[in-house]
């Protein structure tokens, strides 16, 4: 039997390398390995080299769930972390839940309080709501449909938009879900060229978005309707190619072009890591850079990254989105919107503020 080193701390990576979302992988593997290679150029984390041990979030959600939980059974990782889509954390938590902690990058539907998980995503609060308002307000978008993959987190987020946007001037006038990994919008695009909606809020991932994007654009209606999404990001613009960007919006914490001193800061770093033709740097890898980094976090403040290890509410700390504050096991964080100008995004504005 292997002794296992103590000098080492294993980290289970869960990020997607197949599937509609293993779009993001490249991103998200370039961003991890940033990450660790400067933690392991000072002290790791808590005096332990980190080590990522890959574990492909593109599968069914049950089979990367069992994955993970055999590495924690056998003590061949003490933590979680990745970008992964809800479905697989419910999963994981349902495998693993208050055995490691489990920092969870992803945009996400709102709270779990699953012990030793903490959320580092955006949520629709400062995300999704804020940013059809100033849709409503710049664009005059005041009548939505949905268009989501059928899963946890586009169908709540979908729900709790329908109910927030109640009595503000927007609303949303149907919801159409559809199975991760559609390929065919035909149906979709034709319900939506009946409607007289102003915009698609798009809460689909990866390939699929990119499918939708072409088909939408393709189907004449990028001249009458808006599209908002909180998923979007560059390497998405470039799946569709400039001619399917056009009216795209996205609302994320990160884009490759937030010119604030922390994010210039860490694309100079990662760009100078990885080259001009580096994997597409997006909120999506950024976000898998920013659970490692929090890890990290958890540890220097409490000497490991146990479960018996915790940060105080209302603690600050820095990243590549600027100050970040912990609200129990979510994080507050400014948010900006900003629009597809052909295969890049330019931010129009900041929509959410740390408070």
């Amino acid at each position: 039997m292997a002794v296992r080193r103590t000098d080492v701390l294993p980290i289970a990576f869960v990020v997607p390398r197949q599937g509609p979302t293993g779009i993001y992988g490249p991103s998200c593997l370039a961003c991890g390995q940033l990450a660790v290679e400067q933690l392991n150029a000072g002290n790791g984390i808590a005096g332990r080299r980190v080590e990522l041990v890959q574990v492909d979030a593109g599968r069914a959600p049950e089979v990367v769930a069992e994955e993970v939980g055999r590495l924690v059974d056998s003590g061949q990782v003490e933590a979680v972390a990745g970008w992964h889509i809800s479905a697989v954390r419910v999963a994981l938590t349902r495998r693993i839940g208050g055995r490691v902690v489990y920092a969870f990058a992803a945009m996400h539907e709102g709270g779990d309080d699953t012990p030793g998980v903490f959320m580092l995503g955006e949520r629709p609060v400062n995300q999704l709501l804020p940013a059809t308002h100033w849709l409503r307000e710049h664009r005059g978008a005041r009548r939505w449909v949905v268009v989501g993959n059928d899963y946890v987190y586009p169908r709540v987020t979908g729900s709790v938009a329908r109910e927030a946007l109640q009595g503000t001037g927007s609303e949303i006038v149907h919801s159409e879900y559809v199975p991760l990994g559609t390929s065919d919008f035909r149906e979709v695009i034709s319900g939506l060229r009946a409607t007289d909606a102003d915009g698609v809020i798009m809460l689909l991932m990866g390939q699929d978005a990119v499918h939708f994007n072409r088909q939408f654009a393709a189907g004449g209606l990028s001249e009458r309707m808006l599209r908002l999404s909180t998923a979007i990001e560059e390497n998405t613009l470039l799946g569709a190619g400039p001619g399917a960007n056009h009216g795209v919006y996205a609302a994320a914490a990160y884009f490759d072009k937030l010119a604030t001193v922390e994010g210039s800061e860490f694309a100079r770093q990662y760009y100078a890591r990885f080259g001009a033709f580096a994997p597409a740097l997006n909120a999506v890898g950024e976000s898998c850079y920013e659970a490692i980094r929090f890890l990290a976090r958890l540890g220097e403040v409490s000497g490991s990254i146990a479960m018996s290890a915790g940060l105080p509410t209302g603690h600050f700390y820095d990243s590549p989105r600027g100050l970040l504050r912990l609200d129990g096991n979510l994080v507050d964080q400014d948010v900006y919107l900003a629009a597809a100008d052909g295969l890049e995004f330019r931010i129009e504005e900041q929509i959410a503020y740390l408070a």
